[in-house]
């Protein structure tokens, strides 16, 4: 779901949780559970969608596309109280079904229509999907089904968001305190208001249309718009908690819906509670990256327990608050880097060679994997203004700072790898400008829905497995498949084989293993030389 720009916008964990406010300090908003006005609205759209369709060409230059990706646009409305008002333009992708079996190349394979995928955020985009289709994993749907991506209302070309210079954004180096001062606390907390002040004088009026809920109907008009009468749906991470709102919105134009790392929809949990348990989650994950780095001390030279690889950590963030490497990489670049070995474990071996070398004397493998691009910037910036407008409008959060500073010291003490970090890409919430909403009941009765398929790494900190349970006891009819073990964030067409059978058997033939199933974590990395390491990560969705 997302490159590295992504991970660098997030600063702690872009594509998923948060919620209500806890007591004391949150404001309340007056219900907004979805209108005659919205739903008229929505069906207006659609049905000019059905009969515009969407004009495929060659992609823009800026999209970076090979000719076999066709790229067009669709027209949503602003607002969908006013239909015939202000629209805006998402960006899509495409690859045609390929027709042919990948294991008998003169089988012919009926098309079942388009595969639409949302890989999170909010504020990623999912205009690069339909390359997916070249990978094995991902060949068998690629016969049956159009891969259709699109980037969501504010994200890249759709209609972008911005809340401040680019320029200025993720510079580094910056500091990561694990025990912030008062005075570094009272900083952030200017930062914070400045960002959100930044986007409400940016985005106007317009600022308030950014939610899930919008994006749930953005959605049902871009699969108008592709000629399909019924939805088959990807979500990963945020994608998961928007898709849920498709199906309570619009379940009987559910065809097929996959929910790959699931969002927790519990009302209550949207957003600020949901990051709570975030961050928790990091610090179990944190430890299994450290307890694997132990195992492999005779590369890695660490130390031979996750306490020992824990203090190697902090004599690095150290040694980088004194002199940070190549200039730019200080404790917060470190910091950010080693989360996104929570997100997968296939960065490990990198992340653990960078550890290595810098405290030999080699900073190169390390500024090289934490360090900001400032071509990145402008996507970055882009990519947090987007999810900071969605999760700030969805739901009531804290106006207190006292609340933000008790949860957060509290949960610290226990979790302090991801906590504060956390804290400072949210904390413009507290101080947001637009309306907020109280989120949508995500529900779905026996026969409501066809069958669903939920996916879901038990250890994903991310998203964690609670998240999938919620939303599996709330769309009746749902399937649960879980990775036992493991905790990589997003699993569908990985590297688990069992899990990929039950995803094609399921978007293939609409069969589901009954109401749970589970198989078996796929293997752990290897530790790599560092001679291998070089240039050896791919950039990877973080959401």
């Amino acid at each position: 779901m997302r490159t590295a720009a992504v991970h660098a916008a997030a600063g702690s964990l872009l594509l998923t949780a948060l919620a209500a406010a806890p007591a004391g300090g949150a404001t309340h908003a007056p219900p907004s559970a979805p209108g005659a006005a919205e739903s008229r609205g929505t069906a207006v759209a659609a049905a000019r969608a059905a009969d515009e369709r969407i004009a495929f060409g060659a992609c823009p230059d800026a999209q970076d596309l090979p000719r076999t990706v066709r790229c067009g646009t669709v027209r949503v409305p602003l607002d969908y109280a006013r239909p015939d008002g202000r629209q805006i333009e998402l960006t899509v992708s495409r690859v045609r079904a390929t027709g042919k079996d990948p294991d008998n190349s003169k089988r012919a394979v009926p098309r079942q229509g388009s595969l639409v995928h949302n890989p999170g955020g909010p504020g990623a985009s999912g205009m690069y999907f339909p390359l997916m289709g070249v990978l094995p994993e991902w060949k068998r749907l690629a016969a049956a089904y159009d891969l259709v991506g699109y980037a969501p209302r504010g994200v890249g070309r759709s209609a972008p968001l911005s809340c401040t210079d680019p320029a200025t954004f993720s510079q580094g180096p910056t500091k990561a305190p694990v025990h912030p001062s008062k005075t570094y606390k009272e900083e952030r907390v200017a930062q914070a208001k400045a960002y959100a002040r930044g986007c409400a004088e940016r985005a106007g009026e317009s600022l308030k249309y950014y939610t899930s809920l919008n994006n749930a109907r953005d959605l049902d008009v871009l699969r108008a718009a592709l000629g399909e009468n019924r939805l088959t749906f990807l979500g990963s991470s945020y994608g998961t908690y928007f898709g849920a709102l498709y199906a309570t919105l619009f379940p009987s134009h559910v065809r097929r819906m996959v929910f790959d790392s699931a969002v927790d929809p519990d009302p209550e949990r949207i957003w600020y509670r949901n990051n709570l348990d975030q961050s928790a989650a990091f610090e179990d994950r944190w430890a299994d990256f450290r307890a694997w780095v132990a195992r492999h001390d005779d590369v890695y030279g660490l130390g031979g327990t996750a306490r020992k690889v824990q203090e190697s950590y902090e004599r690095a963030s150290a040694r980088l608050a004194k002199k940070p490497a190549g200039g730019t990489v200080g404790p917060g670049q470190l910091q950010a880097a080693f989360l996104r070995a929570g997100y997968y474990d296939d960065h490990w071996p990198h992340r653990a060679h960078a550890l290595s070398a810098y405290l030999k004397g080699d900073p190169g493998p390390l500024v090289e994997q934490a360090q900001a691009y400032p071509e990145a910037a402008a996507e970055a910036e882009n990519a947090r203004a987007v999810y900071l407008a969605v999760e700030c409008n969805d739901a009531p959060w804290p106006t207190d700072w006292t609340v933000w500073d008790r949860d957060n010291t509290r949960l610290a003490r226990r979790a302090p790898f991801e906590t504060w970090a956390n804290v400072w890409t949210n904390l413009p919430c507290a101080y947001w400008r637009a309306p907020r909403q109280r989120p949508l009941d995500v529900r779905a009765g026996h026969g409501e829905l066809p069958p669903t398929l939920i996916l879901a790494a038990e250890r994903d900190a991310a998203a964690p497995y609670d998240g999938a349970l919620e939303l599996h006891r709330r769309l009746a009819g749902s399937a649960l498949v879980t990775e036992r073990d493991a905790g990589s964030h997003g699993i569908a067409g990985g590297p688990n084989a069992c899990v990929n059978g039950h995803l094609e058997a399921y978007l293939l033939t609409g069969r589901v293993p009954g109401r749970r199933a589970s198989c078996a974590p796929h293997p752990e990395p290897k530790p790599r030389p560092r001679s291998a390491d070089r240039g050896a990560e791919k950039a990877r969705p973080a959401a």
